[in-house]
């Protein structure tokens, strides 16, 4: 038997259990290996019952006194369980998965709860809490010769496997899993190759891998527990950053971009031109970028800025720049309310300096369209906006030396390639409104050299959030009229969540009907929504740009990027329902003049989490904040999926939110071995490229396009 030995011949295992296993990734001896606890009994860590203090979340270990099932009505039924320890007792409610668990967990069973505590009157809860069966009985341990109870009343550390669902209807508990890797030890040593050079493991203090893999399965202290779990979260992110290392790296020593030689004429003119004062972050971003076009190797950067932060203007300056060396420069924007909106933008700064801009969307009339295309591949037109239609076939540049893509999470990394290579390496600027956490961006954008724009442009007022129920939406549309009345515009936006679409979308119609009809007879509303081609969208939102409308109703508004600055009111309802990165960026369509501008939450019914959401939103504007605020209540999710096709794809163990220093250790080591030996020729290094050839190299092959 070895590591790369299906698991189906694990003894315990067989057919079915294997075709489970699978699902959860585990189909050779070292996935096994590698699927890590999740959580650790340990008796220093527990708390007594009745130690418990409302609101925290804590792991509990106690045995089931009784159990009761009430209601038998779908929907309405619950199973209860009394958890018993020497102190007191803990009741545990579940309202789904029923049947399940009311046939699954029985009296006399000791479980490890792990939830959030609540008190209702005297007695301590938890509902639908996360739980582990713990052997009462040597034999069903499959841990040395001791019972799990056993175990942790002489104070062992005992690990929890995550286990699915499905797992757990197979069989495959916390325990069972526990069972499996023992028997897998039996068989074979996990890590007797190194993954890591020895300069490596000395210089950063890291644990020999055989002696990780033992410790992380098996803890004998908490201290060598500790730094196994630091040796593989290490080894998880020194090889992600590695495959960062070695693009960077390639970039710079095989490609070459068209050179930017000056700053001429059209930016002198742009900056001469402009209303406002730019700010430093805007200038130093700008000093960045035209480091960047000027060094011979393509640009690759990430232009991060809040919501309002004046991000398009650093954009044009690049393009400026473009023009001022004879090149061409392609705007790609996620929807063509945007690309219209900042088609709108440029041509009227633009044009004056002599440039000439185009717009691509996939609405336009043959003529026009074919126009832009002559003028694009003719070099008559300096600049193009557009959207995805400026990736299809037939879409032919002169010249074409920048890229710039706007929300550039929001296109497939393959649409991204589509435009890339309409020219030969050329310099691509990438661009967010949505501000990511610090570990995330190293993590997510590791080979990307990033520009941070933290500064509010001057003049910005920062916008009151207030949180109001929805029994007091009245006099919220007080305080609308009253804006109204005063020559400013507004915006009310409802949900459209996808599993609810048909029925969001008939809401937010019906209520677009009873605010024209009874609320506002006597204002002019617009509505805008998904079912609308985005001819109607346009139609709509021009008319709100020149001032036409008083109120914009609508599910899609309102998206990032629309630039009204008589817009100061900012109504969400059902707020609950939002995402905070969603309510965030909405909020940010208005506060972008000079008036004082105001957004209200309106809520139905609150969740904890969701009550959070609305407090970090009333507590701060900045979105750098409210993105590690975010983080924390979500987690990571799916950010690092296998549609992000090139990043951190498959983190095991390792935690973005939480392992910054790891990251910041592990990119360290990774960047300074690629700039000594770039090739990892080295003898030393050999392991290294052979091990990141058979389990990274993959990965990459996508991995450039940000």
């Amino acid at each position: 038997m070895t590591g790369s030995t299906s698991i189906v011949y694990l003894k315990g295992v067989g057919t079915k259990k294997a075709s489970i296993l699978q699902e959860a990734g585990i189909a050779t001896i070292n996935d096994l290996f590698d699927y890590f606890p999740r959580r650790y009994l340990d008796r220093r860590a527990m708390k007594s019952i009745s130690n418990l203090v409302d609101g925290e979340t804590v792991t509990v270990v106690g045995t089931i006194m009784k159990t009761q099932l009430e209601g038998d009505t779908p929907g309405k039924a619950r199973f209860k369980v009394w958890l018993g320890d020497a102190t007191g007792v803990l009741e545990l409610t579940w309202f789904r998965g029923v049947r399940y668990f009311s046939r699954s967990i029985v009296q006399g069973e000791a479980l490890a709860v792990h939830g959030k505590v609540g008190y209702f009157g005297r007695h301590a809860q938890m509902q639908h809490p996360d739980f582990d069966r713990l052997s009462l009985n040597a034999h069903d341990a499959g841990y040395g010769e001791s019972s799990d109870f056993d175990l942790y009343h002489t104070g062992k550390i005992i690990p929890l496997y995550p286990t699915s669902e499905a797992m757990k209807l197979a069989g495959l508990t916390s325990r069972q899993m526990r069972n499996l890797v023992v028997k897998a030890f039996e068989n074979i040593v996990p890590g007797k190759e190194e993954n890591l050079s020895a300069s490596i493991l000395s210089a950063c203090n890291l644990l020999p891998l055989a002696e990780a893999y033992r410790e992380i399965h098996f803890p004998s202290s908490h201290e060598a527990l500790a730094r196994a779990r630091y040796r593989m979260k290490f080894t998880e992110l020194f090889y992600a950053q590695l495959l960062f290392a070695l693009r960077h790296s390639e970039i710079r020593q095989i490609k070459s971009a068209v050179l930017f030689t000056h700053s001429g004429t059209v930016t002198e003119k742009l900056y001469a031109s402009l209303p406002y004062e730019l700010t430093d972050a805007q200038k130093n971003a700008i000093r960045e970028i035209y480091r960047d076009l000027k060094s011979g190797t393509p640009m690759n950067r990430l232009l991060q800025g809040d919501v309002g932060s004046g991000k398009t203007i650093v954009a044009m300056f690049a393009m400026a720049l473009a023009a001022d060396n004879g090149l061409q420069s392609a705007f790609m924007a996620p929807t063509e309310i945007l690309a219209v909106q900042h088609f709108i933008v440029m041509k009227r700064l633009f044009q004056p300096l002599g440039l000439q801009v185009g717009l691509l969307t996939g609405k336009q009339g043959k003529k026009e369209r074919q126009t832009v295309l002559s003028a694009l591949s003719s070099g008559e037109l300096n600049i193009a906006l557009g959207t995805h239609a400026m990736i299809e076939k037939g879409v032919n540049y002169a010249g074409l030396g920048l890229v710039i893509i706007d929300e550039q999470h929001r296109f497939g990394v393959l649409q991204r390639k589509a435009l890339q290579e309409k020219a030969t390496n050329p310099h691509v600027l990438l661009m967010t409104a949505t501000p990511i956490p610090r570990t995330l961006t190293m993590g997510v954008f590791g080979d990307l050299d990033v520009s941070l724009i933290r500064q509010m442009p001057a003049g910005r007022t920062p916008v009151k959030t207030y949180i109001r129920s929805e029994k007091e939406s009245q006099k919220v549309y007080e305080f609308l009229r009253s804006q109204v009345a005063e020559g400013r515009q507004g915006y009310i936006v409802y949900p459209l969540v996808e599993e609810s679409e048909k029925m969001d979308m008939k809401a937010a119609v019906e209520s677009y009907q009873q605010l024209s009809s009874e609320l506002f007879p006597d204002l002019r509303l617009g509505l805008i929504h998904g079912q609308m081609t985005p001819d109607q969208k346009e139609d709509v939102m021009g008319q709100f740009r020149r001032g036409d409308l008083h109120l914009l109703v609508g599910t899609t508004v309102i998206e990032v990027g629309v630039d009204v600055p008589n817009a100061t009111v900012m109504i969400i309802e059902h707020a609950e329902r939002f995402g905070l990165a969603q309510l965030h960026q909405l909020r940010g369509r208005v506060g972008r003049g000079e008036h004082r501008s105001t957004c209200f939450l309106l809520y139905a019914k609150l969740t904890d989490e969701a009550r959070e959401r609305m407090a970090a939103m009333e507590s701060t504007t900045d979105g750098f904040i409210i993105s590690e605020i975010d983080a924390k209540i979500r987690g990571v999710g799916n950010i690092l999926g296998k549609e992000q096709s090139g990043t951190l794809s498959g983190l095991r163990i390792a935690d973005l939110n939480c392992d910054f220093d790891i990251m910041h250790s592990a990119r360290s080591a990774a960047f300074k071995l690629v700039a000594d030996d770039p090739l990892l020729k080295a003898a030393d290094h050999r392991m290294i490229r052979s091990y990141y050839d058979r389990y990274y190299r993959e990965r990459s092959s996508l991995g450039d396009i940000g």
